[in-house]
């Protein structure tokens, strides 16, 4: 399963959801800080998730004059499905291909300053999202479920700034 469609199913084991419903707690949370679910796909994930029959839908009248909405609710499929991708994504390492690692290769075809300038800007970047991540994580009632995912966001951005900035030093100190 992959980590969109993970993320979509877990939100809708949690409790039954139409899709902009879903949109809503991916924002809420902050989840699109470490979550790949773009708004535009959401639908298109809900509806994969129902053909794996994963999750099944309900239409539901709303009061008023709204259209019907579309709810989506797990099935015991489903909900095993997101136990075992639950056990895998804790027990199984990942392995990433940041465009870092490419630059870092090949940083030898740009000037010195120039990436000094882009590791500079890179390091702002983070420091932005961590910002972000801390707002996100004061604004949230903190449920033991919620305090590992900011504490690791939270870790692993920091990692990332320090080793930006030895590098950046180690860099100006050779140029």
């Amino acid at each position: 399963m992959k980590n969109a469609e993970f993320a979509i199913l877990s939100l809708i084991v949690e409790a039954p959801r139409h899709g902009y419903n879903i949109e809503q707690v991916l924002n809420a949370r902050g989840m699109r800080a470490w979550t790949e679910v773009g708004f535009s796909s959401i639908y298109y994930l809900l509806n994969k998730l129902e053909k794996q029959g994963l999750v099944i839908s309900e239409l539901q009248t709303t009061e008023g004059r709204g259209p019907a909405r579309k709810i989506y609710s797990a099935t015991e499929e489903g909900v095993a499905a997101c136990q075992q991708a639950t056990l895998d994504a804790l027990a199984l390492p990942y392995q990433t291909y940041p465009p870092l690692m490419l630059g870092l290769a090949n940083q030898a075809l740009v000037a010195q300053s120039d990436v000094i300038h882009a590791l500079q800007a890179q390091l702002a970047e983070l420091q932005q999202r961590r910002a972000q991540v801390q707002l996100t994580k004061q604004a949230q009632p903190m449920t033991a479920a919620a305090q590992p995912l900011f504490s690791y966001s939270l870790a692993m951005l920091d990692a990332r700034m320090q080793w930006l900035e030895a590098y950046i030093v180690d860099l100006n100190k050779s140029e």
